[in-house]
């Protein structure tokens, strides 16, 4: 194997991860006990903007996994640090739910339907035709736009759920302005996760499902990635890809030894696919 710095914080995206359609993976109690256990500094990652990290935290808990809320970053949360940089104390006409309108309120933004700085978009489970109408003549009158993640589609029990860059994509037909998207797989997510718990990508594992969002912008930020198979991405998939995931397992649950070891030599095994045939032959 091939030597790195040790692992001293962890990123971790949630669902697919961590848990599926509201019931714990195998695997991720254990994963997040360890990580507490040994004082590892970690963030918890989600594309969805609906909700606040204290809706999260009870979420999580109802399916068995304790995440304290400061360790729980959403494309919200990392869209008005963004903002808040950008342009301090201005103003926005929202599209979204709790966990964006909550987010940008405490980063010092106002909410305004009249003249905003930025239309934000984000993710609801009710987007109205009223107000994706009033945010595109926004635009036109001179509003920047943001967009939280570019998530076209997300799933529910019924099946699937347009999300963000399915309406982002219609306001663009409308208008000609594509949004600037803060979330997943922009590499800024990553960034403001770990200076938010003052690491270093050097020394830092981001975990994930999808090979187009987490691996992606875990590479692009410097850090090391580990591609679970419980979720999006398929093994037959991941060679089709122009990169590489750092290792492929079964699930997170192949991740709590790495932890306990703290993890020195998270690299492949060797140039070859062997790690992705293995997955494939179910042996992790």
């Amino acid at each position: 194997m091939t030597t790195h710095a040790h692992i001293e914080s962890w990123l971790t995206d949630m669902d697919g991860v961590l848990v599926h359609e509201e019931q714990a993976i195998p695997g991720a109690a254990e994963f997040l006990a360890a990580l507490q256990e040994r004082g590892l500094r970690f963030q918890v990652l989600t594309n969805n903007s609906i909700y606040t990290p204290r809706d999260l935290r009870a979420r999580l808990l109802a399916s068995g996994i304790d995440v304290p809320e400061d360790c729980i970053w959403t494309s919200a949360l990392a869209t008005a640090s963004f903002l808040a940089e950008q342009r301090p104390g201005s103003s926005a006409y929202v599209i979204g739910e709790a966990g964006l309108t909550t987010a940008l309120y405490e980063a010092g933004y106002t909410m305004t339907q009249r003249d905003p700085d930025y239309v934000v978009l984000g993710e609801t489970r009710t987007y109205s035709f009223e107000a994706i109408t009033r945010a595109i003549r926004l635009l036109e009158g001179g509003a920047r736009f943001i967009a939280t993640n570019p998530d076209v589609s997300g799933p529910s029990v019924e099946g699937t759920l347009p999300a963000t860059g399915s309406v982002a994509a219609l306001v663009t037909a409308a208008t000609g302005r594509t949004p600037y998207y803060v979330g997943k797989p922009n590499p800024l997510m990553m960034r403001t996760a770990l200076n938010r718990i003052e690491a270093h990508s050097e020394h830092t594992v981001m975990i994930g499902d999808r090979m187009d969002t987490d691996v992606v912008s875990g590479l692009e930020a410097g850090l090391r990635t580990i591609l679970v198979m419980t979720g999006s991405t398929r093994p037959h998939q991941v060679e089709l890809f122009p990169y590489r995931p750092t290792r492929v397992v079964d699930s997170i649950a192949d991740v709590v030894p790495l932890v306990a070891e703290r993890a020195p030599d998270v690299g492949r095994d060797d140039g070859s696919a062997s790690a992705i045939s293995r997955v494939e032959g179910g042996t992790g």
